[in-house]
C-alpha cells in the first residue's frame, strides 16, 4: 500500500472514532468542571482552583483534538524518491553516488564508492545526511499550560499561533546560521566529546531559550513578546498573523531585543515593502561608522496570484530553497501556517507547528531539546500552497549582499518570461524608498496580502501527513 492510501485509511479512522470519543470526554468534563464552579456551597479559594483546573483540563482537550486533527496521533509515511535529488536550505541530498545517474551504476548509502572518490562534492552526503540536517532544524510549534498572555486568559496558542510559531523557526534558522553556521549539525545520540561541541551546545541552548514560552527578559523572542509588540500592529492574542504580519512583527521583536541582549548588535532585519528591496535603505540599516556591516536577515513578503499560487513561480520557489542563503519560506496551505525548508521534485518539504506540546522550562539546567526537533519531515504539492508568503534570507556580510544582489534576479523572473523581467517575485531598487513613493500607512502593507490568514479553517484535510520513517522508493 502506498503512503497516500495507507494515509486515507488512517485518517479516515481517526475521524470516525478518536474524535468523537475526544469530543464526549471534552463535553463531559467542561460540563462537570461547570457545575462544580457554580456550587454555592463552594468556598473562593476552592472556585478559583476548580477554575483553574477547567482551564488546564480544556487546553489539554484542546491539545488532544489538535493533534489527532493534524495527523500526530497516528503514525503515517512519507516518502522520498530515490530516482530525484532532495534540497534542503541550499544544500543537496541524493540517495544515489554516482555522477553517471544511471541505476546500474548506483551506490546504496553505506557502501564505499571507491571507483567515485568525488561523487560526494556533486551529490552531497546522501540521505542519511539528508536526516541529519533536517532534524538540526529548530521546531517550533503549538505550545500549552504557559504563563498567562498579558491582558488576555491565553495559556496557550493552540490553534491561531501557527503563522507565529512558523516565523519563530524562519529566525531560529537565521541565528544558527548566524552563531553556528550553516554545517552545524545536532548529533542527539553522540555525547559531548570536546569544548567546541561543548560551547556549541551552550550557544544551541542559548538560541532556545530566547524562544522560551513566557515574558521575560532572557526570552526576548517569545510568542508573549511577539503578541505584545503585535498590538502596535492592531493584533491582539487569539488573532491569526498572515506571513507579512509576522515579517514586520520579527523586525519589532529583534529591535526590541537588541536593546537588552548585546548579542543582536551586528544584526539586523530588513522588510521589503510592496515586494521591493531598496538598495539605499539596507545600506543605511546595515553599514556601520567604522566601515563595517551589520549581517543582515532579509524578509520579503510577496503574493504569488490571487486565490491559489500561480503555477508559474513554482520552479522560481523551490529554485530559492537551493541557495545558501535562504533560510525557508513561511506560508503554507490558507489558513494553515507551514515553514518550508527544501523540496523533492514538485512537493515542498516543511516543518509543522501543528503539534501541541506541553511548554517546557528552558531555563533549568540541562533541559530536554528532544521537544525543539522534529524527526518527520512532511510533504505538501507545491499547487496546494497560498500564494501569500514570506521568503527569508540570511546575509552576514556586504560582500554577501552584493553577490545577492548580483544573482538573485536570475531566480525571480519565471520561466518563460521575456528578457525584460516581466512579473518577478520581487524586485530589487537602487534608491531609497522614500525617494520613490510617500510612505503608505504600515497597516497597508501588513493587510494587503492577509484575506486567507485571518479566520480559522473549519475544516482542514492534511492530505500529506507523514510518520517518523523516511522511506525510499
Amino acid at each position: 500500500m502506498n503512503g497516500t492510501n495507507s494515509l486515507t485509511s488512517s485518517s479516515s479512522f481517526i475521524n470516525s472514532s478518536e474524535t468523537s470519543d475526544i469530543r464526549t470526554a471534552f463535553n463531559m468534563k467542561v460540563e462537570n468542571i461547570n457545575r462544580a464552579t457554580s456550587s454555592k456551597d463552594n468556598t473562593r479559594d476552592s472556585s478559583e482552583d476548580l477554575l483553574d483546573l477547567k482551564g488546564k483540563v480544556e487546553s489539554r482537550l484542546l491539545s488532544m483534538w489538535n493533534n489527532v486533527k493534524f495527523g500526530w496521533t497516528v503514525k503515517l509515511k512519507t516518502t522520498f524518491s530515490k530516482e530525484s535529488p532532495v534540497w534542503l536550505l541550499g544544500r543537496c541530498y541524493h540517495r544515489k553516488l554516482s555522477p553517471s545517474g544511471s541505476l546500474e551504476s548506483s551506490t546504496e548509502i553505506g557502501t564505499e564508492a571507491t571507483a567515485h572518490e568525488t561523487v560526494e562534492q556533486i551529490y552531497g552526503e546522501g540521505i542519511e545526511g539528508f536526516k541529519s540536517d533536517f532534524v538540526s532544524r529548530i521546531w517550533m510549534t503549538y505550545r500549552r499550560e504557559f504563563p498567562t498572555m498579558a491582558g488576555s486568559t491565553y495559556t496557550s496558542d493552540c490553534g491561531w499561533g501557527c503563522m507565529l510559531r512558523s516565523g519563530q523557526m524562519l529566525l531560529a534558522q537565521a541565528l544558527i546560521c548566524h552563531f553556528l553556521g550553516r554545517s552545524w549539525r545536532w548529533l542527539p545520540d553522540r555525547p559531548i566529546q570536546n569544548a567546541r561541541e561543548f560551547q556549541e551546545d551552550c550557544i544551541h541552548r542559548m538560541i532556545i531559550k530566547w524562544f522560551g514560552d513566557k515574558s521575560s527578559v532572557n526570552s526576548p523572542l517569545s510568542i508573549h513578546q511577539m503578541v505584545s509588540l503585535g498590538e502596535t500592529l492592531g493584533k491582539k492574542a487569539g488573532d491569526w498573523y498572515g506571513p507579512a504580519s509576522v515579517a514586520h512583527c520579527l523586525k519589532a521583536v529583534m529591535a526590541a531585543a537588541s536593546k537588552e541582549n548585546y548579542e543582536f548588535d551586528n544584526l539586523e532585519i530588513y522588510v521589503a515593502q510592496e515586494s521591493t528591496v531598496y538598495l539605499e535603505d539596507v545600506n543605511s540599516l546595515c553599514r556601520l561608522p567604522n566601515i563595517g556591516w551589520k549581517s543582515l536577515i532579509l524578509l520579503v513578503p510577496v503574493k504569488l496570484g490571487t486565490d491559489k499560487l500561480n503555477p508559474i513561480y513554482g520552479p522560481c520557489l523551490t529554485s530559492l530553497l537551493t541557495l545558501d542563503f535562504c533560510i525557508g519560506i513561511i506560508g503554507g496551505r490558507p489558513k494553515h501556517s507551514l515553514y518550508f525548508v527544501g523540496y523533492q521534485d514538485d512537493r515542498l518539504i516543511h516543518l509543522d507547528p501543528h503539534y501541541c506540546q506541553e511548554m517546557v522550562d528552558v531555563w533549568q539546567p540541562n533541559f530536554s531539546l528532544q521537544s525543539f526537533h522534529c524527526r518527520s519531515p512532511r510533504k505538501m504539492p507545491i499547487s496546494k500552497m497560498d500564494p501569500s508568503c514570506c521568503i527569508g534570507f540570511y546575509l552576514p556580510t556586504q560582500h554577501d549582499f552584493e553577490t545577492f544582489v548580483n544573482v538573485i534576479r536570475t531566480f525571480l523572473v519565471p520561466q518563460g518570461m521575456s528578457s525584460t523581467n516581466e512579473y518577478p517575485m520581487f524586485t530589487i531598487q537602487h534608491g531609497s524608498r522614500k525617494k520613490h513613493m510617500d510612505p503608505p500607512q504600515i497597516r497597508y502593507s501588513i493587510y494587503e496580502s492577509e484575506l486567507n490568514w485571518t479566520t480559522a479553517a473549519v475544516q482542514d484535510s492534511d492530505t500529506d501527513l507523514e510518520s517518523e520513517e523516511f522511506v525510499l522508493v
